[in-house]
């Protein structure tokens, strides 16, 4: 994959302020895997050159990553010429005025947890995170059967339910850690799962959180009841 030169964060964040452009990255983002430009132009009901010129601009803010693939399936003679296609880069932007780090200051926290707990994360951890996922339930609770997906959303986890009703999650927000800290991170995010659906009640007692590490994805999964 190709990847723009990087502008500056600010600029980068600006570019999501024009309506058109925030609706393709929204909806690349959400694919999960490349679309060419005739698929974004088609889904969006815009022109192919209108979609064109803002994944372009997305891509080159670093936003978005472009690649060539063939979209016929073909190799060889006639199969026609790869089409240039998008996906949400792995780029992470932060902006923060006045300069902040808590990144980094959550990487020395994990790091003392970690020495403490020998690896195992500490009972207190979990406890306070299944708090702070009732609390998301309790602020954030809708009357319809679709609270847990909602809350999820607005935790920036970007669930996806498939067609058998497992929930996956499409971004773990605590990802800058994982790498470092899986077993702590792993565990919060099983914990505050827990802790939301033990809040949102009867809204969710259809579901159950389970640890499923799966590339691309958070490591929670939500299983439904007797699956």
């Amino acid at each position: 994959m190709t990847h723009g030169a990087f502008i500056g964060d600010l600029e980068a964040v600006a570019l999501l302020d024009e309506p058109v452009r925030r609706r393709l990255y929204d909806w690349v983002a959400a694919q999960q895997r490349p679309v060419s430009r005739e698929e974004a132009a088609r889904t969006l009901g815009i022109s192919r050159p209108l979609a064109a010129f803002h994944l372009d601009r997305l891509t080159r803010a670093g936003l978005l990553d472009a690649s060539y693939k063939r979209l016929t399936g073909r190799s060889g003679p006639g199969a026609g010429r790869p089409a240039r296609v998008y996906e949400r880069a792995d780029r992470e932007i932060e902006v923060s005025l006045p300069a902040r780090h808590y990144e980094f200051l959550a990487d020395l926290f994990a790091a003392s947890l970690q020495e403490i707990g020998d690896g195992t994360p500490p009972k207190a951890l979990v406890d306070a995170a299944h708090d702070a996922g009732e609390r998301m339930a309790d602020q954030g609770a809708v009357p319809h059967q679709n609270g847990l997906l909602t809350i999820l959303d607005k935790a920036g986890y970007e669930p996806s339910k498939a067609d058998d009703g497992t929930i996956r999650l499409r971004n773990c927000p605590f990802h800058a850690l994982v790498e470092e800290h899986r077993s702590l991170v792993c565990a919060t995010n099983l914990a505050l799962a827990h802790g939301i659906v033990d809040g949102l009640g009867s809204q969710s007692t259809h579901y159950r959180p389970e640890l499923c590490v799966q590339p691309g994805y958070c490591c929670v999964i939500f299983k439904p009841s007797g699956r």
